[in-house]
């Protein structure tokens, strides 16, 4: 499939053009949206003001998980809709979801009976859509599956399943799969207001960041999935609206996998302040998140704060033998995650809710909020349930939950990096195969091919160094200063397929290298 832009551009530029929905943002809510949409044959146009999971939807700690924290707090309901929506994804994006084994090191007797009840439950929940069964491990056995951990005052583990995967990859299949579907989706097209007629919004304003040129454009339905950015289109909307989310920061550092060697996660159920945090193998790396921050501002990079790198590293040393230091933090990313504003002002975010919530404005807005991406799906049919509702649309069926996610093929062997791109992997191949070029590494380090940047730009929607080394290949996630190596042979090559000259290319490898920075730790 051939992303080419000027063609997903071409319905823009009827005046006449009245979509059924947009959806404003490219995250995993505003994706899973278009696709339901368009999937029940509603005319739907997606716009993301910067590159496809630009924002928190690249940041999470990888996992599709019912929650096992949530749980805890007694929210049966979200643990139990997480957990279906978990299974449906293992079935219908086989390629990026994987079944992941964690263990839980237990050190009282207390503890182990405690979480072996409450995680036993969690079996029970998922239903026929179960990952494996929980079950007690000796001190023995948890020490050889988890190698790297202490031993001191060990006493066995429980073992418990959930599900990983590649989130950045997830949500550029999903953009691809709106495609297939009949959707228009579009990265770096930024929505500077909303049309009414009367009271009623009737379209948005938007213009595309990489030529300027300005569009209006009509739409039964306006959806705003922008996360953390909510607030932004409802003060378009409604000036002085007060806001409906509060972002919480989430931190994770990336160490190399030496640090504990296994093929299953770690999982600390309570850290020092009662938060939850995870140990979790990664396209060769390990893993190690989260935090929890309330924070006031909104931004599309996040920066870790010191406070946070440090709780992440003190915990992590009290139960690695080997303990990490700044220096062995290959990278770092923040993300904030879009939650329900608290009506008091207590600051703690542990509490605020994970459920997602839809609002309709006045003006006939439809708002979704909360959730996180194991949930994708469901929002998404909720959100067009509502949009169907508010802008009177002929009914049509939700189709997505047996939909297959562009990619998927059943038994993907991961003995190498391309198992991502699932059925695109021997295209991705062929091309080094028409041009032995192609054939060569992007870092001596790394296995990435260059042929992965032609096709991220000829299939993925690529358009800038960043999206293809942050987003289609992960390596400024897995190693910021390698990333930050890879950018002017990336821009150069993005420059040839591209027709670009010498400025592009420096414009780029500039402002590549001033984001990176902010993935790596000073010493």
């Amino acid at each position: 499939m051939n992303a080419a832009r000027d063609e997903i551009l071409k319905p823009l530029d009827d005046p006449d053009k009245e979509w059924d929905i947009i959806v404003v943002g490219g995250g995993a809510t505003g994706l899973g949206t278009a696709l339901d949409a368009a999937s029940r044959g509603y005319q739907t146009l997606l716009l993301e003001q910067a590159d496809f999971a630009k924002g928190t939807s690249s940041r999470s700690t990888k996992l599709v998980h019912g929650g096992v924290r949530y749980l805890a707090q007694g929210n049966i309901r979200l643990v139990r809709e997480a957990l279906h929506e978990r299974g449906l994804l293992l079935k219908n994006a086989p390629h990026l979801v994987k079944n992941l084994p964690f263990i839980i090191p237990i050190y009282s007797w207390f503890d182990g009976m405690l979480y072996s009840i409450g995680l036993r439950m969690y079996d029970l929940l998922s239903g026929n859509l179960s990952f494996g069964k929980t079950k007690r491990i000796s001190k023995k056995e948890t020490l050889e599956r988890l190698p790297g951990i202490k031993p001191m005052h060990l006493r066995g583990g429980i073992v418990y399943h959930d599900g990983q995967f590649d989130d950045a990859r997830l949500a550029v299949n999903l953009a691809q799969t709106c495609l297939e579907q009949g959707a228009a989706v579009l990265n770096y097209f930024r929505v500077t207001g909303l049309i009414k007629k009367g009271k009623k919004i009737s379209g948005v304003k938007t213009t595309d960041q990489e030529t300027g040129k300005k569009y209006q454009l009509k739409a039964k339905v306006v959806i705003n999935a922008t996360g953390v950015f909510v607030d932004d289109l409802l003060q378009m909307d409604s000036p002085g609206k007060k806001p409906i989310v509060r972002p919480s920061q989430g931190v994770h550092l990336v160490l190399n996998r030496s640090f504990m060697p296994s093929a299953d996660a770690l999982m600390i159920p309570k850290t020092v302040d009662g938060r939850v945090l995870f140990m979790v193998p990664w396209h060769d790396k390990l893993v190690i998140g989260t935090t929890d921050t309330p924070l006031d501002e909104r931004r599309l990079e996040p920066v870790a704060l010191y406070s946070e790198v440090n709780f992440i590293l003190n915990t992590a040393a009290e139960y690695l033998v080997k303990a990490p230091k700044r220096k062995d933090v290959l990278s770092v990313f923040a993300g904030l995650r879009p939650l329900a504003a608290p009506t008091d002002e207590s600051s703690s975010t542990k509490e605020i809710s994970r459920s997602h919530k839809i609002i309709v404005s006045a003006s006939g807005l439809v708002t979704i909020t909360g959730g996180k991406w194991t949930t994708y799906r469901k929002m998404g049919e909720d959100t067009v349930d509502k949009a169907i509702e508010v802008g009177n649309l002929q009914p049509a069926r939700c189709k997505t939950e047996d939909m297959p996610i562009h990619g998927t093929i059943p038994g993907v062997n991961q003995d190498d990096h391309l198992y991502v791109y699932g059925s695109d992997r021997e295209q991705v191949l062929a091309l080094t195969r028409e041009n032995k070029e192609l054939a060569g590494k992007l870092h001596p380090r790394y296995d990435y091919l260059t042929a992965e940047v032609i096709w991220a730009l000829r299939h993925e929607m690529a358009r800038t160094v960043e999206d293809v080394l942050a987003r289609r290949l992960r390596l400024l996630f897995l190693d910021a200063h390698a990333a930050i190596a890879a950018a002017p042979f990336t821009a150069k090559l993005m420059a040839d397929e591209l027709g670009k000259g010498d400025q592009w290319q420096n414009e780029q490898v500039a402002a590549f290298t001033a984001l990176a920075g902010n993935y790596l730790l000073q010493p």
